[in-house]
């Protein structure tokens, strides 16, 4: 092993772990499928069809009070959230379309004299919904094929199959989550799982060409140690990005209001998880793979020598 990078680094020992690591994600997984499997997701108007009612009222609006005036009033299943401001609310219902349903709500809403004004109604079918939820599954599976292709071309095969693999990871365990804790699914979550695929993208790329650096640079060494190395390098960078990144999704969480509070759940779940899988799921995949420095070798063209003589 080369000690220049030794003294360089403090290795820490990451492929030590990695049949622990290896367990704890199969457990995810499993758990994440069994769930997706038995609960299923819970689709959000975007994907199912239904009514969304936009109301504006004078006072900062209480939604839980809202919600239970609905319900009594026979309204099915409302979602009720604030929309911009504590004065703004948008009402969600798995409801046919009806064109007076947005004068019936409003109606129910000023039943105590309170003032509300009906500012928007948009109804989605649910042949529209379903539309929606084939191209978001289809535009998943896209992304990591292209991936693939990507990671393949710019790096080796094994590189490709690794990535992949940890993306998916990511993607899996981020639905599981939904589907375990039953939160809406819509477009605003489809975004971010998207976004999700494109962080932990940008971490894996970023080990991967530290591992490619040092298997070419590291004359003595096992694949396990030389990965070591290149996860230590990397780990200053990839904690700082990534605490940074959960400190602005934490205020989005916290300060971002209810619209976006599934967006930023999913987020915070995909970077915590991606910033695991860019260390040990597809360094792990790599060495399943038998991943040496022959795979890295740089091809010598032919005349090249001649090409340097004077």
């Amino acid at each position: 092993m080369s000690k220049q990078v030794l003294k360089q680094d403090r290795v820490i020992p990451f492929m030590a772990w990695r049949k622990l690591a290896m367990l704890f994600s199969a457990l995810l997984i499993i758990g994440s499928v069994a769930s997706l499997a038995i609960n299923g997701l819970k689709f959000g108007l975007d994907f199912t069809g239904g009514t969304q009612i936009e109301v504006g009222y004078q006072q900062p609006a209480n939604v839980e009070a809202i919600r239970q005036k609905l319900e009594g009033a026979g309204f099915p299943d409302p979602v009720v959230v604030h929309f911009g401001s504590e004065t703004d609310v948008l009402v969600r219902m798995q409801q046919d379309d009806d064109s007076k349903l947005g004068d019936k709500v409003v109606a129910t809403l000023r039943e105590g004299g309170e003032e509300v004004e009906l500012r928007r109604v948009e109804y989605v079918g649910p042949q529209v919904g379903e539309e929606l939820r084939d191209d978001g599954g289809i535009g998943m599976l896209f992304a990591l094929a292209v991936v693939m292709i990507y990671v393949a071309m710019r790096f080796q095969f094994k590189f490709s199959v690794g990535a992949v693999a940890a993306l998916a990871h990511d993607v899996v365990i981020v639905l599981g989550i939904f589907s375990l804790l039953q939160i809406d699914f819509d477009l605003t979550v489809l975004a971010a799982v998207l976004a999700v695929i494109g962080y932990s993208l940008n971490d894996t790329i970023v080990v991967s060409d530290r591992i490619r650096e040092n298997f070419r640079k590291v004359r003595k060494g096992e694949p396990n140690e030389i990965i070591d190395i290149s996860l230590s390098q990397t780990l200053g960078r990839t904690l700082v990005t990534s605490f940074t990144t959960l400190l602005v999704l934490a205020a989005l969480f916290f300060f971002g209001g209810e619209l976006i509070h599934a967006f930023s759940i999913a987020l915070l779940v995909g970077v915590v998880i991606g910033t695991y899988s860019s260390i040990y799921v597809a360094a792990n995949v790599l060495l399943m793979l038998g991943i040496s420095k022959e795979d890295l070798m740089q091809v010598e063209k032919e005349g090249a020598e001649l090409d340097d003589m004077p």
